[in-house]
């Protein structure tokens, strides 16, 4: 069984169905049978061994079924504040699809009840704080297992209840464990790959309104065009540098504003004299918008390729393999590439909040773009502000983000007996990554807002292209014009909603 980062996307976002194919279902039954067989008269590791360092000790069959519990309740100690639920439903379809590479030897109860779980919308509390991410998720996928087994709490219609209760409201029995049930649940990267897959959903986004609105900004300004030249940026073989300034040229169809060098600058030289007036070349933040977000699209690319890898794979350990008559031991539940990953993400969304805020500081100093009063105020001078104050929010969110791009990758310390000598803190690196691309939404949203002032203060709308009309359209529609001061907090969250919840496709 495969799901494309489409498919899961359609299970978080769309609420839809996940199923589970007969065929494959049959293979998942097969696997644990395999175990049962298998395991007779051999020492395997969590499922007659202490679990880590505890692996030194024999389990006798009299308390093998306790172990697979006790593993999961001793380990159901995370704090902190609960997972985003789209997160938790992201972590519980990644540890369905392990399960259903049919490598875990888990019982087919297991997977049944975490697929009505998904389907029926309710959600482990999970808190933040607890994985080290290196013999997985230990802690967050413990709390998922603790549910599994009646225990617990979940969230279920928007309320926080004892799952045991919403078990019996809907009609489902707890699980009954077996075998390597517990371990199989609870070791792998799941929560780190859930979260990463909302950062991936929202960053992909975000970085579509970051193109709109520096099209819409060269727009307002009044550019030269060749910025986004696809004979410009051909000759420099950077494949999302390219990608972005075909999107550009797509945004900027049917532009009046965009000037054209080879007219106004390349003929008829003799009428200029002086100071051009217009800029012949514009400041960094907006003709380098290709260059800048060019990275960013392609790390956005490769870690939706690396994560969609990572929900399709086996991730715990041992792998149980029925075709080879044996069972392996390693690590294939180490978030090492899942951790790298949300650093780089991290990083590249920073850079799209600076692009944002520096877009906005262009707008609001009038004596560097000279067009535009101070602030894009459109009030009294010296009485109105405009949009001065956002300025301080954009500012400071953006501060905060390079702060939290620091690599939490590199930041091993060791534990567990030092059994875990090196880890990769690789949920702790996704929800950093996921603060980093909220900031984000945050500081675009205030650059967004400033340059529908500045369509306004120009008067610009009905000479801009179809999609910045349309992004215009759409911010307005939360944020009126204005002239006399008012508070604008109410505003920028309605602005950060708008635009982390639609694509600027579907304007």
């Amino acid at each position: 069984m495969y799901l494309s980062l489409k498919d899961i996307f359609g299970i978080l976002y769309s609420g839809e169905r996940i199923e589970l194919p007969a065929e494959e279902m049959a293979m998942v039954a097969s696997c644990h049978e395999f175990l049962e067989t298998f395991k007779q008269d051999k020492i395997i590791y969590g499922i007659n061994t202490g679990f880590g360092p505890m692996a030194q000790y024999r389990v006798g069959d009299d308390d093998l079924i306790a172990l697979q519990y006790n593993i999961i309740r001793s380990h159901s100690c995370g704090a902190g504040d609960a997972m985003p639920l789209l997160a938790v439903r992201g972590a519980m379809v990644s540890r369905l699809m392990t399960f259903m590479q049919c490598r875990s030897g888990i019982s087919p109860e297991v997977v049944r009840l975490l697929a009505e779980f998904i389907n029926r919308g309710v959600y482990p509390y999970i808190p933040q704080h607890g994985s080290v991410g290196a013999s997985g998720d230990l802690v967050q996928l413990s709390h998922l297992a603790l549910t599994l087994i009646g225990e617990g709490k979940v969230s279920y219609k928007g309320e926080w209840r004892a799952t045991a209760d919403v078990m019996g409201e809907l009609g489902l029995s707890p699980l009954t464990l077996r075998g390597r049930d517990g371990l199989s649940v609870v070791n792998g990267t799941s929560m780190m790959t859930g979260v990463s897959l909302t950062n991936i959903h929202d960053a992909r986004r975000l970085t579509e309104w970051a193109i709109a609105g520096s099209v819409m900004l060269n727009e307002i300004v009044e550019s030269y065009d060749d910025l986004m030249d696809a004979r410009l940026n051909a000759v420099r073989r950077q494949e999302g540098q390219q990608k972005v300034a075909e999107l550009m040229r797509g945004m900027a169809k049917g532009s009046g504003l965009l000037r054209k060098r080879d007219r106004d600058l390349y003929h008829d030289t003799g009428r200029h004299d002086g100071n051009f007036g217009h800029k012949v070349q514009p400041f960094y933040s907006l003709r380098c918008v290709p260059q800048i977000i060019g990275p960013v699209w392609e790390t956005i690319e490769n870690m939706a390729r690396i994560v969609e890898n990572e929900v399709n794979s086996a991730d715990d350990n041992p792998i149980v393999d029925p075709e080879a008559r044996n069972i392996f031991h390693g690590g294939n539940f180490h978030g090492d590439y899942i951790s790298l990953e949300n650093d780089k993400l991290k990083i590249v969304m920073t850079r799209v909040a600076q692009l944002a805020e520096r877009q906005t500081n262009y707008l609001l100093h009038d004596k560097v773009n000279g067009l535009l009063p101070p602030f894009v105020n459109l009030g009294r001078l010296g009485l109105d502000y405009g949009m001065q104050a956002c300025q301080f929010t954009a500012t400071s969110t953006t501060a905060e983000c390079q702060t939290l791009s620091n690599p939490m990758y590199v930041h091993t310390i060791p534990c567990n007996n030092d059994n875990q000598d090196i880890v990769s803190m690789g949920t702790n690196s996704a929800l950093l990554c996921r603060k980093v691309v909220d900031n984000t939404a945050t500081v675009l949203a205030i650059a967004l807002m400033t340059m529908c002032q500045g369509v306004d203060c120009r008067k610009v709308y009905d000479r801009m292209g179809e999609t910045s009309r349309k992004v215009y359209d759409t911010v307005r529609g939360v944020f009126a014009p204005f002239s006399i001061d008012r508070e604008h907090y109410t505003e920028i969250a309605s602005v950060e909603r708008l635009i982390m919840g639609r694509d600027v496709d579907s304007l």
